[in-house]
């Protein structure tokens, strides 16, 4: 008799227990749904916003409004005063929300189609025909020969320091290797023209503007070569071979 009241005693004080724990715990989850659901302030995209927009542009296009504590990343923004001096880094779309990971310095903005000239160095930007620069093909991030042509009005005399060009008004020379290529713009290829039988890489349409990455030597003599000669470009990749070719005259090319 007492084994049974003792059973049923233990069972009891167990059901209490465990009814005291589920209250605590569904008590708890209440408290922590609600903490997620209190509202929070954040600036939410209207309008799209393009890359490199000053932040004190941002104006209308964004707007502070109330969102659940849990649906607010971390790094949100609730006021541009923070943020002066900033661009945004990427394009940002309607109904996001305005992260500070996403605000920069005008600096640091890459423009697409583009990579950065590496540090001590200047860009320079050159027009060229499509046949001058690989076909068309050449892209941001490619490396490049820069070979320079030049014609003089009178042969080289015969007490030149360089022998290899004396004698002759024409010279080529493979003036720089693996120059970084930083942009090019250029016009649409040619889409109309199809190949029927086989696939063809389409014609560029027209020259090109090509950036590279130089010194300040570099710039200047590839100014001068702009000038008063002719420059054609080659793709350079670092696996290209490197036989430190000499200047081109008509007795070294035949």
């Amino acid at each position: 008799m007492k084994t049974r009241l003792l059973g049923g005693i233990a069972a009891a004080l167990l059901a209490i227990i465990g009814t005291v724990l589920l209250v605590v715990y569904v008590q708890n989850a209440d408290r922590r749904a609600a903490a997620g659901m209190q509202p929070v302030d954040v600036l939410i995209v209207q309008d799209r916003i393009a890359a490199g927009t000053p932040v004190d542009k941002l104006g209308s296009a964004v707007k502070l409004e109330s969102v659940p504590s849990a649906a607010v990343p971390a790094g949100a923004v609730s006021k541009l005063s923070d943020q002066k001096g900033k661009v945004t880094s990427v394009e940002l779309q309607p109904g996001e929300q305005v992260l500070a990971s996403r605000l920069v310095s005008p600096n640091e903005v890459t423009v697409p189609g583009t990579v950065a000239a590496p540090e001590g160095k200047q860009e320079i930007t050159l027009l060229l025909e499509p046949e001058r620069l690989v076909g068309g093909r050449l892209a941001a991030g490619d490396t490049v020969g820069v070979f320079i042509s030049v014609e003089t009005e009178k042969e080289v005399p015969a007490n030149a320091l360089q022998p290899e060009m004396r004698g002759f008004k024409e010279f080529t020379d493979l003036k720089f290797r693996k120059v970084l290529v930083t942009s090019v713009q250029q016009a649409p290829s040619d889409s109309g023209a199809k190949n029927s039988e086989q696939q063809s890489v389409p014609m560029p349409s027209g020259s090109a503007f090509v950036t590279l990455a130089v010194t300040d030597a570099e710039a200047s003599k590839l100014v001068f070569a702009a000038e008063f000669g002719k420059i054609w470009l080659s793709k350079d990749p670092e696996s290209a071979t490197n036989s430190n070719p000499p200047v081109s005259t008509l007795a070294e090319v035949f």
